[in-house]
């Protein structure tokens, strides 16, 4: 006597779990793609829509001919952080915030001399732009 078993194997299965899985890791490396190289995309810094809601008390401006001012006096470039730290003292803020005002034509490695002058002091930096 045969006995027959009323138990079969699928061997079929579903794609949908697979091609949800595909999916999902394409997003992900396109996320991650444009995250590790923003520098591909154009990007034309002067021209901003941000707006911040902090209100600085120190600015400095640096000329396209590389002349820098505090609050409208000039300085010499090598005397710009003594003049910043005199100014920040006046403040006294919790919070001290610098904003920068570059021309479009200064090289880059100028405004990062700025930058580096804040991040010593601890002081936040707020690069002003013209809005869009």
């Amino acid at each position: 006597m045969k006995l027959r078993s009323n138990n079969r194997i699928d061997a079929g299965f579903s794609l949908s779990s697979m091609t949800d899985l595909v999916f999902l890791l394409l997003i992900f490396f396109v996320i991650i793609s444009t995250m590790v190289s923003p520098t591909t995309m154009p990007v034309d810094l002067p021209v901003s829509a941000n707006k911040t809601k902090e209100k600085p008390r120190v600015g400095v401006r640096i000329d396209a001919d590389g002349a820098f001012s505090v609050n409208d006096k000039p300085v010499a470039p090598l005397d710009l952080e003594g003049a910043l730290k005199d100014k920040m003292a006046l403040f006294e803020a919790k919070d001290p915030s610098l904003v920068i005002h570059v021309d479009q034509r200064v090289p880059a490695g100028v405004t990062v001399g700025v930058m580096d002058i804040a991040k010593r002091n601890n002081w936040k930096v707020i690069i002003a732009t013209r809005p869009k």
